[in-house]
């Protein structure tokens, strides 16, 4: 079914479960694509240009090395969340119009789901920073380390064990 169109496949397929064609399937997984895109890109965009001043405080000369590296690395993962939770927007506007709502919905969760990646990075990396501000390395430490362990259960670990689960509750 490579390079048909939406609308030829609508044709073929109905899904009586949901009572919806392919075209409506992907329409409701785009739209709920986007609602969650909107929640993270506004997230990301606000931690990015806190990350983007703080070089400009006072106390930013004072981080060691090791802390203005772990700075540099969160503000990379940022920019880089922003970039790929804003690239469906990208791609919705250079594939309007084109019938291609199949490339543009498995495009953008791939984008969505690297997107929270980095943005996962960026949250330990900001987390640690604040941390070894306040208390040192330990601190910074110890803070990264719950981050990412509370990150990593929340947002991938528990959803994925869901969806191995055969009941939908």
């Amino acid at each position: 079914m490579a390079g048909e169109s939406t609308e030829h496949r609508d044709r073929q397929r109905w899904d009586p479960e949901r009572n919806e064609t392919e075209t409506e399937r992907l329409d409701r997984n785009w739209s709920s694509l986007l609602q969650e895109l909107r929640v993270a890109q506004t997230g990301v965009q606000v931690l990015t240009g806190f990350l983007l001043i703080l070089p400009f405080q006072e106390r930013f000369t004072e981080l060691d090395d090791g802390a203005r590296l772990v700075y540099l690395m969160t503000v990379a993962s940022s920019i880089g969340s922003t970039v790929l939770l804003v690239a469906p927007v990208s791609m919705h506007r250079m594939l309007f119009r084109q019938h291609r709502l199949d490339a543009l919905v498995a495009s953008s969760h791939r984008f969505a789901i690297a997107g929270l990646l980095l943005l996962g990075t960026a949250l330990t990396g900001v987390a640690a920073i604040i941390f070894d501000a306040v208390l040192g390395a330990t601190g910074a430490w110890a803070a990264g380390i719950v981050t990412l362990l509370s990150l990593t259960a929340s947002w991938f670990w528990h959803p994925l064990r869901r969806r191995r689960r055969k009941t939908p509750h």
